[in-house]
């Protein structure tokens, strides 16, 4: 049965409305109602903020990239029954805590957190590697001293010139200007060595940490 004109004059103004105008809740019944590219308007949105997110959390960019396709599962699943009258942005950050801390709970009982992954994906931030305490367990406490020893172990092995600034930078948070001027050295070679050592110190640490 045709729409009568009223019902298709209201349809067409609501449809004519750019979805970047729509506010989340709004593209939230957009998509509901069928209508093309609200919901990967509303993924866009949200996306990298939720990689950035969880990356913050877990120290694993590559896995933010999972956990965030795996929140819009979840939204997806479960979008009809959200409440358009809340903060669609609560629900979703919440959805991304929540496996956040699911992955940190179900990694290997390391409690050697590293905040990138070795390999690749360093942070600029000046935080150092860090050692985190997840009980007080015996053989918890034994990984945990054994990790430490792991690592400045790894790091002795490293060329001189390599080990200095890694440790001035992984372990002890040191920026780059500081380390130039601790090492006598020009930013550019700074950044050159860390990169170099901090490939090298992955390699090597890598086997151990699997």
């Amino acid at each position: 049965m045709p729409d009568s004109p009223g019902n298709s004059s209201v349809v067409d103004a609501a449809d004519l409305i750019p979805l970047s105008e729509l506010s989340d809740e709004e593209l939230v019944t957009s998509h509901l109602e069928g209508r093309p590219g609200a919901f990967q308007d509303l993924y866009d949105r949200y996306r990298d903020r939720l990689i950035h997110f969880i990356t913050r959390k877990t120290g694993d960019a590559d896995r933010a990239q999972d956990l965030v396709q795996e929140a819009f599962i979840r939204v997806t699943r479960h979008l009809h029954r959200f409440d358009t009258s809340k903060k669609f942005s609560t629900w979703v950050y919440t959805i991304a805590s929540n496996l956040s801390k699911n992955e940190l709970r179900n990694r290997s009982r390391s409690p050697l957190i590293l905040f990138q992954r070795l390999t690749n994906n360093w942070d600029d931030d000046h935080r150092p590697l860090q050692f985190q305490d997840l009980s007080l367990r015996p053989d918890d406490l034994y990984r945990k001293r054994y990790l430490r020893r792991l690592v400045e172990d790894t790091v002795e092995k490293l060329p001189e010139h390599h080990r200095l600034v890694f440790r001035l930078r992984e372990l002890e948070g040191k920026s780059y200007e500081e380390i130039a001027e601790i090492t006598g050295v020009n930013l550019g070679t700074v950044k050159s060595r860390l990169h170099r050592a901090r490939n090298s110190f992955a390699q090597r640490i890598e086997p151990f940490l699997n």
